[in-house]
């Protein structure tokens, strides 16, 4: 299936060609998601605004598992392949674990996952499924997590939430090296 959206052909403004350059490894071409979204230079500078993959209060662990659950919960096969494929090694993430981000009823609670790895894996269901936190994990999560760290915890579920909106809604096909969902 193609995208509804196609990237926009090159070459770009100097600006955005900078913009685009500055967003991956040397050697590697910008992700379709960026391309396309630089069809719209303001939608893609705000895009980029909003995000949350800098040195934050949690660690890279933390953050990427949000990420992965999060998209892998909407479905969101192109972008938890990204994430799975360019932080998996760096985060320790191994095919248990790959597999149980994937497992929507008991993946959260997958004996893969440390206590606390649990706790944000059940805030991802928990928002994702009711758009809330129950007052009992949020009690839990309170005894974990710092406040700065609850808010990123969240701020990043929910844009991540919108970016698996956004590549599902443009049907992105899966970069060539990401991973795949089977």
């Amino acid at each position: 299936m193609a995208s509804r959206i196609e990237p926009a052909p090159q070459p770009y403004d100097d600006d955005m060609e900078a913009s685009l350059a500055r967003l991956m490894p040397p050697g590697v071409e910008p992700l379709t998601l960026f391309r396309t979204l630089a069809r719209n230079p303001r939608v893609f500078r705000r895009f980029m605004a909003g995000g949350l993959l800098d040195k934050g209060s949690l660690s890279l662990r933390d953050r990427e598992l949000v990420i992965v659950r999060t998209c892998a919960r909407c479905r969101a096969e192109y972008e938890w392949g990204i994430h799975v494929a360019f932080f998996g090694a760096k985060i320790r993430l191994d095919e248990a674990q790959v597999r149980a981000t994937l497992d929507d009823v008991g993946g959260a609670v997958a004996a893969c996952w440390s206590a606390r790895e649990q706790l944000i894996l059940k805030l991802v269901d928990a928002l994702h499924d009711t758009r809330a936190v129950p007052d009992a994990l949020w009690a839990d999560l309170k005894g974990t997590f710092a406040d700065d760290q609850l808010l990123e915890l969240m701020v990043l579920c929910g844009l991540y939430g919108m970016v698996s909106m956004l590549v599902n809604g443009l049907r992105l096909e899966p970069e060539p090296f990401a991973a795949r969902f089977v």
